[in-house]
């Protein structure tokens, strides 16, 4: 199993995407990128601990690839909005790809410059591409939020 890590906004409905890919082991909602350990909601909310609401997947390698997950990734949320998604704003809904290994991060940076020279985005993409590290998870009700209330997605107009 290999592990990979992707912050899109509201981990919600990001974390619904990445459950319903085939290969996807397990998902957990948490927190990354920031300064303080054990972060809570609360304290990631207040966009003074510097982490950002991640999704960690859990994945197999044989079913499903790297490049696979970078794809939905690039899918479930707009890449050029600096520190927002919809009407959520703050540094801890930035978009980011946290790297596990080399590996990964070459892929990630080139998933990047080819989304980015795609033109598919009206936008510069603003992702980072960052060094993995300490992941806090979320509280238990943030867990399959959507799942947990019947919902299949988190629609930001």
């Amino acid at each position: 199993m290999e592990t990979a890590t992707f912050a899109a906004g509201c981990f919600w409905g990001v974390e619904a995407a990445f459950r319903r890919v085939p290969g996807v082991v397990e998902t957990a909602a948490g927190y990354m990128g920031g300064m303080l350990d054990n972060a809570t909601y609360e304290e990631v909310c207040s966009g003074r601990t510097g982490h950002a609401e991640v999704v960690q997947v859990t994945f197999n390698p044989d079913k499903v690839s790297y490049k696979q997950l970078l794809e939905v990734f690039w899918d479930s949320h707009d890449p050029t909005s600096l520190n927002r998604q919809g009407p959520d704003i703050g540094s801890q809904y930035r978009s980011a790809i946290f790297f596990h290994s080399p590996k990964q991060q070459t892929a990630a940076l080139a998933s990047k410059q080819h989304e980015d020279a795609s033109g598919r985005f009206p936008r510069k993409i603003v992702t980072e591409v960052t060094a993995a590290g300490p992941f806090w998870k979320a509280e238990d009700y943030h867990q399959q939020y959507l799942e947990k209330r019947g919902l299949a997605v988190c629609h930001i107009p």
